[in-house]
Parts: C-alpha cells; sequence; structure tokens
C-alpha cells in the first residue's frame, strides 16, 4: 500500500496570505475603473475646498461690488462675474467647503448612529430589539425631505451645525435598518458562539468580532448616507433654509435664482454649482457601486462563471490542433 506524505508547511508563507487576503478588497477597489474615477471626483473636490488658493487668487469671493455685473466669461473671469458683482470662479471654488464638511460629518455621524442602533437591536434582541426596531422603522417611513424642511424651519437661525444635525436625525434609518439584518444574520454564528463561550464581554464581541465582518456594509452606508447629505443640504440652501451669508454651492443657486441669473446673462452663476453637486453625488454613487460590486460576495461567482464560460467555447488553435494529431495518432495505433 502506497502513503502518500504532503510535504512540510513553511510557517513563514502563513502570514503572507493572510495579508494578501486582508489586502485583497482595497487592491480591487482601486484597480475598479468606477472606482477610479468616483475617487478621482472625490480628491479633486477635497482638494479644491481645502487649498482653494491654488485654483483662484481671489481673497473674498462674497465681496460685493468688486468687479462689474454680468460680465461674460473671460480670461480674468473664467466663469464671468455674478449680478452683484462677485467672481463666479471663486465662489465655485471656495464654495466646495461646505458641502464637502456637510457630506463627511453629516455622513459620518450618521453612519455611526446607524452601527449603534441596528447591530444593538440586533444582538440584544427582546424588548431592546422591538424598541429600536419600532423607532427605526418610524422614522424609514416619514417622508425624509419634508420632515427636513419643518425641523429645518422650526430650529430658527439657519446655521451650519443646525443643517448638520437635521440631516443625521433624518439620515440614520435606513442604515441602521440594514445593519440589523446584517448583524441577525451573524449573531448565530460559530465565532460568534466561541466568543461567548469563552466568556468574553458583550461590548468585546460587537466591537471585535462583529463589526470587522461588516466593514463593507459599513463604508457602503457611509457613502450612502454622504450622497444623501449633501443632496438634501443643497435643496435646503436652494428653498432659503440655509445661512445666506455663508459661501456654498447650494447658497449660490438661492442667489443665483433670486437675482435672475439665467435671464441676466449670468447662466455660470447657477449651472456651476449644480454641476459640482452633481459632480460630488457622481462621485459619492461611483464609489458606492464599485464597493458593493467588489465586495458583495453574490456578483463574484457571476464573473467567475462568465469567464469560465467563455474559456471553454475559445481554444487555441495550437490546442485545437495538437487534440486532432493526437486523435489520428491514436488511430493509426488501433
Amino acid at each position: 500500500m502506497t502513503i502518500l506524505i504532503s510535504p512540510p508547511v513553511d510557517p513563514a508563507a502563513l502570514p503572507v496570505r493572510v495579508r494578501k487576503r486582508g489586502g485583497g478588497i482595497w487592491r480591487s477597489f482601486l484597480s475598479n475603473r468606477k472606482a477610479n474615477i468616483g475617487f478621482g471626483l472625490f480628491f479633486l473636490l477635497l482638494v479644491m475646498s481645502v487649498f482653494p488658493s491654488l485654483f483662484t487668487g481671489v481673497d473674498d469671493p462674497t465681496a460685493p461690488a468688486r468687479y462689474m455685473p454680468r460680465l461674460p466669461p473671460s480670461g480674468d473671469h473664467w466663469l464671468g462675474t455674478t449680478s452683484l458683482g462677485q467672481d463666479t470662479w471663486a465662489l465655485f471654488i471656495y464654495g466646495a467647503r461646505q458641502p464637502m464638511i456637510i457630506a463627511v460629518v453629516a455622513g459620518g455621524l450618521a453612519t455611526v448612529i446607524s452601527v449603534l442602533v441596528g447591530v444593538s437591536a440586533a444582538y440584544l434582541g427582546g424588548i431592546a430589539d422591538d424598541v429600536l426596531s419600532f423607532i427605526t422603522n418610524v422614522v424609514l417611513v416619514i417622508p425624509t425631505f419634508p420632515l427636513v424642511i419643518v425641523l429645518s424651519a422650526y430650529a430658527g437661525h439657519p446655521t451650519l451645525t443646525v443643517m448638520i444635525a437635521v440631516l443625521v436625525v433624518t439620515g440614520w434609518s435606513y442604515g441602521a435598518n440594514q445593519m440589523r439584518v446584517q448583524a441577525l444574520s451573524l449573531r448565530n454564528r460559530d465565532f460568534l458562539e466561541s466568543a461567548r463561550v469563552r466568556g468574553e464581554r458583550r461590548l468585546y464581541i460587537i466591537v471585535c468580532e462583529m463589526l470587522p465582518t461588516m466593514v463593507s456594509l459599513i463604508i457602503a452606508n457611509f457613502l450612502g448616507a454622504a450622497l444623501y447629505s449633501v443632496l438634501n443640504a443643497a435643496g435646503l440652501q436652494f428653498l432659503g433654509l440655509g445661512d445666506p451669508n455663508s459661501t456654498g454651492w447650494g447658497t449660490m443657486l438661492y442667489w443665483a435664482d433670486s437675482q435672475g441669473a439665467l435671464e441676466n446673462g449670468a447662466e455660470w452663476w447657477a449651472i456651476s454649482p449644480a454641476l459640482g453637486i452633481a459632480a460630488l453625488g457622481v462621485a459619492f454613487a461611483l464609489m458606492n457601486y464599485a464597493f458593493d460590486e467588489i465586495s458583495n460576495p453574490a456578483l463574484r461567482p457571476v464573473r467567475r462563471q462568465r469567464g469560465k464560460k467563455f474559456a471553454g467555447r475559445f481554444r487555441p488553435a495550437s490546442s485545437v490542433a495538437g487534440s486532432a494529431v493526437s486523435a489520428s495518432g491514436a488511430a493509426g495505433g488501433e
């Protein structure tokens, strides 16, 4: 009887494999076309918001009557001037900072609340799950934008902090529902049961055992919450529920509409902030689609099956010829 003995495994090779698996999703994210376009747009807008002086030499873009009103685009004023004598390009550059702050802060806080509520409801169960799920469902079924308008009008003085608070209060419920569903599917897994048997505390099990398996969903929820915050903030500012003295793309739309920019030859006053909001929204949407496409296990077998399917259909001519020669040789030998 023949005994097969497998060669010994080199222990030095094991950590390398672990590192490759851990960083594979990020390498796939960076090699994805949607991710590259989305991250490129986001990075450009981020640099624009942090270092506006790199793109324009105007120090105070909101100062009125600095130039002649309603000048057409030229070498001195790339997007012309507004009806108030302001440089439109400078307003556009400096206006990128506010939506970026809203996206990061409001999206991040809404994601934190979603994780806390959804994971706590799923893991604790019982009365805690019933109460948290009821609150989540109530907020989820209320029409979001009308609720944002009512809360913003009731809040009084429309500061950036108030707007972020309103967006956070209304933007966490959808993510919390997703987190709860995902946590429910993980609650009875073997690795969590082993942690309970070891006597680990609930906080340790949630933070160190459960949350690392939900990183892809957390990032996707952050991107969705950031997109929601940017679009709703622009809508509030356009309706006059934001701070009219602030510098932002939504405020630019508000002043362009109130001053009749499209009728008075200052159309870039309205077009440029709309394009900026659209570009930021497209950046978040593309990154969200790309991350879901890479991290969702249900999408990976489809790509593999397609590759195998086509690989079976098309064979190199040399292999076909070799098979024919082998077949003829076998026939001659018989």
